[in-house]
């Protein structure tokens, strides 16, 4: 799979959990040779186990839009630790209290932090040729409001 097309699909994953108001969510780029399985972890938590569910349904829907539909979820039942695994990528759904327990950031401390504006591909700005010039538009004009009526 190409860095580009696994950077989006891990975005996904993450704007699926903001949109579910999921909680301290990590991005965690793993290392080559530390035995990890995956390239990414996206980390998060939920305040319940309806939540926790939510978000992991999101993630789902959200990927599956774009042809992408998880290789494994486990513990979904439970709703405490919802596992959704992508192959590149594994999302991790917590509830607090299993997230403070299997402390997964302190187990995987070699890896990489990263924020979701490092996955964002840089895109280059087109530079305006020399010697011409922006044609400016003129702004629209607006059509009069109807006249109120008056109450009598």
């Amino acid at each position: 799979m190409k860095k580009n097309e696994l950077k989006q699909q891990v975005t996904a994953a993450i704007q699926a959990c903001l949109d579910k108001k999921a909680e301290e969510i990590s991005i965690l780029e793993m290392e080559k040779g530390s035995g990890a399985f995956t390239d990414y972890f996206v980390l998060c938590s939920g305040t319940n186990p309806r939540q926790v569910q939510a978000i992991a349904d999101e993630v789902e829907l959200r990927l599956k839009t774009t042809g992408v539909r998880p290789a494994h979820v486990e513990g979904y039942r439970q709703g405490e630790w919802i596992l959704v695994d992508y192959v590149d990528f594994v999302v991790h759904v917590f509830s607090e209290k299993a997230r403070k327990f299997y402390d997964l950031e302190r187990l995987w401390k070699t890896a990489k932090r990263l924020e979701p504006s490092e996955l964002t591909p840089k895109t280059r700005a087109k530079a305006e040729p020399r010697g011409k010039t922006k044609v400016k538009t003129a702004p629209r004009k607006r059509t009069p409001a109807a006249p109120r009526r008056k109450k009598s």
